[in-house]
């Protein structure tokens, strides 16, 4: 029997973590939201879609890895890339009851923080005992992600402003959040105890820049 359990043990050697689940209806089915762990990134790095210089890396290599571990477990596996259309991996996220809106409108999880890297979801028949839902980090902290940024592209209050914030990260002075991650991003006290590799960080902001 697929349990969560066997499921957290099988993403654990690909550097993945479960990040929350939903139950599914017509018909009954348990969706798991996959993402990266803080031991993603050397596993990533030791992949043939690293170094193999073709575009979509990661996304690529998520569909190789989610998608034999769906077989295995006799699921179906979805991804937030590939669309549109495009599935609802924000809507999921919120009523998994583990990621929650921040001050800046950007998600933050209980254990990520604000480093939220879906990779997919897994879509097993039946119903499965889902991951408990844990409380916003957000009411007891001092919110510095609120004046993170230097150019205020992600504040409070505001919607994202991504022409301002793409325009930062390609300038000179914003070579620090290119080779290291947003800062709205690190600010946040969970995702400094996450422990997520700049590298990864770097390697999300270049893609960022490119789209």
């Amino acid at each position: 029997m697929t349990t969560l359990a066997r499921i957290e043990a099988a993403l654990a050697p690909h550097g993945l973590i479960q990040m929350g689940g939903v139950a599914l209806d017509a018909p009954a089915r348990s969706l798991i939201l996959v993402g990266a762990g803080p031991g993603f990134w050397p596993v990533f790095r030791d992949s043939p879609e690293y170094a193999d210089g073709r575009p979509d890396p990661v996304d690529r290599w998520s569909v190789r890895v989610l998608g034999g571990l769906a077989q295995g477990f006799g699921a179906e596996s979805a991804y937030p890339f590939g669309g549109p259309p495009y599935q609802p991996f924000l809507r999921w996220a919120a009523e998994s009851g583990q990621s929650h809106p921040s001050p800046v409108g950007m998600l933050v999880h209980a254990r990520a923080g604000m480093m939220i890297s879906f990779r997919g979801a897994l879509i097993l028949p039946g119903r499965i005992g889902l991951p408990a839902p844990a409380p916003s980090p957000c009411p007891e902290c001092a919110r510095p992600c609120t004046t993170a940024c230097p150019v205020g592209a992600l504040r409070e209050g505001a919607p994202y402003d991504v022409a301002a914030c793409k325009a930062h990260i390609a300038s000179p002075e914003g070579a620090e959040c290119l080779q290291n991650g947003c800062l709205v991003r690190r600010a946040c006290p969970v995702s400094q105890s996450f422990g997520r590799d700049p590298a990864q960080s770097a390697l999300h902001m270049a893609a960022f820049l490119k789209g």
